[in-house]
């Protein structure tokens, strides 16, 4: 423990540093006694642009109990915060830039350990990146899922049901005045969406890293149990600093692992695969997309949230037992040895857990899964030779061996300008092609993979089409759709030569996609290719756009990533 004397301000003098820090203390009120406690800073990304958000403030009086009961002194400091839905073009575009607040605000300010107080899709990495490139103690705490809403007897998941609604309504099965109705009911609590999108993903993922206390990651947000397990992280956390154990020492390649067995056991977003590579990196942990496959090959699929189910929630997954019964049936594959943050392995963490009950439907044993492979799968080909992955728990079966011929927008511009359009050259075995809406090309990585199917599709029944692109999803969509495509077309990556007609052959049993055009052609097409003009010329957009990495690696920046930066050095 260092306390208030960590990092002194740079006066010239180091013993005016520390008797000034310590006038200003007492100018919030504290006393000398209270700075001779360890120092605990709580990352708060409480905003009103976040709604997901707006239950932090009461859960960071929770944390700041737990502190002060084991003798910490709990600080509570702003970050920037990322509300999905309210940044352009898309909050993955600032997911750097808040690991980088993270990490310089956790370094550059006397703490001796530090809670994350997030949820909504990108902070909980973002902040999780930071902790780790920062390297004081760390645990996380987040919002919790919302509760499902009702309408006309059917229970609501955000945004899995927002994504089918609108396409009932762009259908012409929904009027106007019933989408009004439904749109207040989809967000009925506090806390983030309530399937297994990218925000429950993630704080599932980090409770299976050792990263959060047990069971806190399907708790909804509004339950009073949320604030007792933020209490007990307020407690642990001043623990941890007495012994020491860091991020890097939980974060481990096994406690990875791990993350991406429950991934694959619970249908997480495809989101995650960006996201845990990202937070490795920062730890000079490798993570390539081949051992996600290897791992899912051998990982069954046993809880079934929606969008890889169609009934249950994450309300429904913590009654049942949550992340730590998840965890229990997969625990013959899981690293036993693995560091927490409690201080014990998860295999001691397991020890007092029960198997999944017969009276509940959402976690199935590991002997009767939902299905025997993980949620998402990699694919490799001609058109993706670095990686792409789908999430196939929430695709079509009938789709997964699928050849047809490429519908090819350009642009998000370009697709939104014509997806409606009566003379598309589309039809239900078409496979839809986005270009440009990668890292770079998007710019910002935009969950604009999941293309709408035009009204002539809709209106003639289809549900679901074939989607490629080298841009992301939201975890709470579905469909049978590629995503992550790289290299991404804005750098000249093979999708970036599609053209309209061409066909293309999905065979996701052999892990593959492939563009199935003539060598001598593509040849021809790639001396006519040219990179777009950069949309930006300075700023963080401009730094972004020039040290960005390919989504198999993870969309970090180069400079941020601890194996780069050796390399470099």
């Amino acid at each position: 423990m260092q306390g208030y004397r960590k990092g002194l301000t740079q006066y010239g003098d180091p013993e005016f540093s520390a008797f000034i820090r310590g006038a200003y203390a007492r100018g919030f009120g504290l006393t000398q006694k209270d700075l001779d406690r360890p120092i605990v800073g709580i990352a708060q990304t409480w905003s009103e642009l976040n709604p997901c958000h707006r239950n932090l403030r009461e859960i960071a009086e929770a944390v700041k109990r737990g502190v002060w009961q084991e003798g910490g002194l709990p600080l509570e400091f702003p970050t920037i915060s990322l509300g999905e839905i309210y940044l352009s073009p898309t909050a993955m575009l600032f997911r750097n830039l808040l690991s980088m607040d993270t990490e310089e605000m956790i370094s550059g300010q006397p703490l001796d350990g530090v809670v994350l107080l997030g949820g909504c899709d990108k902070t909980l990495p973002a902040q999780l990146m930071g902790a780790a490139s920062a390297g004081v103690p760390a645990l996380a705490v987040t919002a919790g899922p919302m509760i499902g809403g009702r309408f006309e007897g059917k229970t609501l998941g955000a945004c899995s049901d927002c994504r089918g609604l609108w396409n009932e309504f762009r259908g012409g099965a929904l009027t106007q005045e019933t989408l009004e109705e439904v749109q207040g009911e989809l967000f009925p609590s506090a806390g983030h969406c309530m399937v297994m999108g990218t925000a429950s993903t993630m704080a599932s993922l980090a409770e299976a890293l050792g990263m959060m206390l047990p069971g806190l990651a399907a708790v909804p947000a509004v339950h009073s149990r949320r604030l007792r397990l933020a209490e007990e992280s307020g407690r642990r956390i001043v623990a941890m600093i007495g012994e020491d154990l860091t991020p890097a020492k939980i974060m481990t390649h096994e406690a990875f692992e791990n993350a991406i067995r429950v991934l694959m056991a619970v249908g997480g977003s495809t989101n995650a695969a960006v996201h845990l590579s990202a937070i490795a990196g920062r730890l000079g942990v490798g993570l390539p997309l081949s051992l996600f496959d290897a791992l899912s090959r051998t990982t069954p699929l046993i809880a079934g949230v929606r969008p890889s189910g169609d009934e249950f929630l994450m309300e429904d997954l913590a009654a049942a037992g949550g992340i730590p019964t998840v965890m229990k049936e997969l625990e013959p594959l899981l690293n036993g040895g693995a560091m927490t943050v409690t201080g014990k392995s998860v295999a001691e963490n397991l020890a007092s857990v029960k198997h999944a009950q017969p009276w509940q439907e959402v976690i199935r044993p590991r002997e009767n899964p939902f299905a025997h492979q993980g949620g998402i799968v990699v694919l490799n080909g001609s058109l993706a030779p670095e990686g792409a992955v789908l999430k196939i728990s929430a695709a079509s079966p009938d789709k997964l061996t699928h050849t047809g011929r490429a519908v090819v927008f350009r642009s998000q511009e370009d697709m939104i300008r014509r997806i409606d359009d009566p003379d598309l050259g589309a039809a239900a075995d078409s496979v839809f092609v986005l270009q440009n809406a990668g890292p770079i090309g998007g710019p910002g990585f935009p969950e604009a993979g999941f293309l709408p199917i035009p009204k002539k599709l809709l209106e003639a029944g289809v549900r679901d089409i074939v989607r490629v692109s080298d841009a992301r999803m939201s975890g709470t969509a579905g469909g049978t759709t590629v995503l992550h495509v790289s290299p991404e077309a804005a750098i000249g990556g093979p999708l970036a030569l599609v053209r309209d007609g061409d066909s293309i052959r999905l065979d996701v049993p052999a892990r593959a996609i492939d563009l199935l055009v003539a060598d001598e052609e593509l040849a021809r097409r790639r001396a006519e290719w040219r990179p777009p003009d950069p949309p930006w010329k300075r700023g963080y957009r401009r730094l972004f756009l020039d040290h960005v990495l390919q989504a198999p690696e993870g969309c970090d920046f180069d400079f941020l990533q601890r194996d780069l930066m050796s390399k470099r050095a």
